[in-house]
């Protein structure tokens, strides 16, 4: 069995997950996600609307945010990101991969003409900051979710499948899963991949760097992002279980 020579975690296992719900008073659904050193917060807000393009189309809409805190890393950013000017395009590209991430797992029109806003705000990042967002964007989405089926305002399920995400690379000639920062710089392949509990695939993001990399080897990280994957999901369903949410009860029945 190979080893984290960051870590010292085997290279097949993500890194100590840490799952805490209901920190926020005022979100419908709220996580501080914690993969190894990376802790991203996370809440869902829910709001009787939808963008104008959906008016009076009886479904509703899931987007995201992400950002950076300033002290993120261990050099504190000279600018913090703000909505009055444009974000980077590192930002950009994130929150639109989360929202594209979580709308896979949602059925817009059991939703009804509401939104969902998820929020993912970074507070310690070392590597799998989009992948902790989009884990833990699923668990503040089912928390919301929860609290509108409680109140009766769903008429069915809206959750389709269970998402989660999580990074797989190639480091010290060896296949690594959920990689640390260190890691991450180092990687001579480093791929994202979101995909459902039951292994459908949403997303693949991965780069190669120098050379070309034989399939077969992408194949091979692809099976051990999925083998990731599960654990994740293993992770959000207990999560939600101490949190008095079964998720089965906000899962569409498969035909």
């Amino acid at each position: 069995m190979a080893y984290s020579k960051r870590d010292g975690r085997p290279l097949e296992q993500i890194r100590p997950t840490k799952i805490v719900t209901g920190f926020h008073e005022f979100a419908e659904g709220s996580v501080l996600m914690s993969t190894g050193r990376t802790r991203v917060l996370v809440t869902a807000s829910l709001d009787e609307s939808v963008p104008d393009f959906l008016v009076g189309k009886g479904q509703g809409w899931l987007t995201a945010e992400y950002q950076m805190h300033p002290r993120a890393n261990p050099k504190r950013r000279e600018k913090r990101d703000g909505r009055e000017r444009p974000l980077g395009g590192r930002s950009r590209e994130i929150e639109r991969l989360i929202g594209r991430s979580l709308r896979a797992a949602v059925d817009l029109a059991a939703l009804g003409e509401r939104s969902i806003l998820i929020d993912c705000d970074v507070i310690e990042a070392d590597g799998g900051t989009r992948t902790a967002s989009i884990t833990g964007g699923f668990i503040a989405l089912a928390l919301a979710l929860a609290k509108l089926n409680k109140k009766g305002a769903l008429r069915r399920p809206v959750l389709r499948d269970q998402v989660a995400a999580v990074s797989v690379g190639h480091v010290d000639d060896a296949l690594a899963l959920d990689l640390c920062y260190a890691e991450d710089s180092t990687a001579r392949v480093d791929l994202n991949l979101i995909a459902t509990a039951a292994g459908s695939i949403v997303e693949i993001q991965g780069t190669a760097e120098g050379s070309a990399v034989p399939r077969s080897e992408w194949n091979d990280m692809i099976d051990l992002a999925l083998s990731g994957v599960q654990q994740l999901a293993r992770s959000q369903s207990e999560a939600l279980t101490a949190a008095g949410v079964e998720l089965a009860e906000l899962m569409q029945k498969k035909a």
